[in-house]
């Protein structure tokens, strides 16, 4: 009597070489959470369990065992009745050192005890098709599929372009962001680029110096995690604003995030919730963020469409955003059918669509 945790392996695969500073992306893997309960046996909530190598704090667990070990746990729990007895019930039964799974927990949890049909927050994202902006992102790669990605994106009206830098040559990216800027203001086309820590310590600055001239909205992670006073000086000194992003993976307690924040005082953090730990310890960062007057914006992780439905709704959360980092699922050639849609620089969800979770064997 009580939960059932049933889970499954799928593989994404790219539709392309996703090039990043840390290496090439071909596939990636997504463990599906199948929750059901014996009070509501006709309900089903569904949570995705997402990592990246070499980035997500708990990419080296061995997701088979723990969602083993976790379907035994939460078998004889008592059902929540509400989100605050979700996020509870999640850290008692997840250790925060593995964030990806207290992310799916809470995701299928939620989704249980909204009714099991997908919707993780009760908003008009998810009842009302509510849009929010995104931004276009532009994968690393040979000049010419970095323009190509560029053109595809202006002709389908995207306002915010995001630019993954550091792989390639600086020259080489400097060369495109000003043929960008010789076609578009900073006033017509925001420019955000992203870093994923490439730059040197020792020549960030004089990097930064030459990135300014593009007027770039911001640049996310410019040098390695885990300097604290390297950031706190390239932050300081920068003439681009920074965004603080994989700074934040593996921060759990709430005074050491404050501690960071405050000591770093990065002009903009980015949020990826499968990387820390789930909706409640997002909303502990958007919370200190405010608090601090440090502006935010909340992007995916390469999630599949699971995953990214309830990273939609979560944001949906709150109001007057700005170009949110919401546009990955559309990078898979198998990805889950959804009612998530794209139109222009525009994600909702589409009444009209369906779910199709029908390649999932969930193993029981």
């Amino acid at each position: 009597m009580g939960f059932k945790l049933e889970f499954a392996l799928h593989t994404l695969e790219f539709k392309f070489d996703a090039g990043t500073s840390r290496g090439v992306l071909k596939t990636k893997d997504a463990w599906i959470l199948k929750l059901t309960h014996t009070k509501m046996p006709d309900l089903v909530g569904y949570g995705e369990v997402s990592t990246i190598d070499r980035l997500s704090h708990d990419y080296q667990l061995d997701f088979k065992v723990e969602l083993e070990l976790l379907a035994e746990e939460i078998r004889g729990s008592r059902l929540p009745e509400s989100s605050e007895q979700v996020y509870k019930l999640v850290q008692n039964l997840v250790d925060e050192q593995k964030p990806a799974i207290r992310f799916g927990l809470e995701t299928a949890l939620l989704d249980l005890i909204n009714g099991g049909g997908f919707q993780i927050f009760k908003n008009d994202f998810f009842q009302k098709e509510r849009r929010i902006p995104i931004n276009g992102l532009i994968w690393m790669g040979e000049e010419k599929f970095m323009l190509d990605q560029i053109d595809e994106k202006l002709k389908k009206g995207f306002k915010c372009l995001k630019m993954k830098i550091g792989a390639i040559d600086f020259e080489t990216e400097l060369k495109i962001l000003g043929s960008i800027r010789e076609k578009f203001s900073a006033d017509e086309l925001t420019l955000r680029v992203d870093a994923n820590g490439a730059f040197r310590t020792q020549d960030v600055l004089l990097k930064l110096d030459q990135l300014a001239q593009f007027d770039l909205h911001s640049i996310e992670q410019p040098i390695m995690p885990r300097q604290y006073h390297a950031m706190q000086l390239t932050c300081k000194r920068s003439p681009v604003p920074v965004a603080l992003d994989e700074e934040l993976i593996g921060v759990f307690d709430k005074k050491e995030k404050r501690k960071l924040l405050s000591g770093i005082n990065p002009p903009y953090i980015i949020l990826k919730p499968s990387l820390l730990g789930g909706f409640h310890a997002t909303k502990e960062w958007i919370d200190l963020a405010e608090e601090l007057k440090i502006g935010w914006w909340i992007t995916s992780a390469l999630e599949s469409n699971i995953g990214l439905n309830a990273i939609c709704q979560f944001t949906a959360e709150y109001q007057n955003l700005p170009h949110q980092g919401l546009g990955t699922g559309q990078l898979y050639t198998n990805n889950f059918y959804s009612p998530l849609t794209i139109d222009g620089e525009e994600i909702y969800y589409h009444e009209n669509f369906s779910w199709d979770l029908s390649a999932l064997k969930f193993i029981k």
